[in-house]
């Protein structure tokens, strides 16, 4: 189970890929077009030409995550435009929003609890 945290970098691929792609060829779309190795920490966000699907590409320092959605109906609404870099930072409340098929970008802060301090 991968556990999505705030602290974890979460880069979104902003060119599509070719689903056929596994682990290593997605970690080589990592090296060569975002230009950042795969090893660094980062969760890589990659979706497919229809739009239907997701890949989650993470390593965990033991080894990698790969995880898919694909949506039973309809398209992912929101995908970041292509831009000089390729990708786009999200915050962890962004990725959750996207993976449920919403809108980033009009995802509000989460609401975080004050911790109480025990004394």
């Amino acid at each position: 189970m991968i556990q999505i945290t705030p602290q974890m970098r979460i880069l979104v691929a902003v060119e599509t890929v070719d689903f056929r792609k596994g682990i290593d060829g997605l970690a080589g779309i990592c090296k060569g077009k975002l230009q950042i190795d795969p090893f660094r920490g980062y969760v890589f966000v990659f979706r497919n030409r229809r739009g239907t699907s997701i890949k989650i590409l993470m390593y965990d320092s033991q080894g990698f995550w790969l995880c898919q959605k694909r949506l039973s109906r309809g398209r992912f609404k929101w995908w970041p435009k292509a831009d000089e870099e390729g990708m786009r930072l999200l915050a962890a409340n962004q990725l959750q929003t996207l993976l449920w098929n919403g809108d980033p970008d009009k995802a509000g802060a989460p609401a975080w609890k004050k911790i109480p301090v025990m004394v």
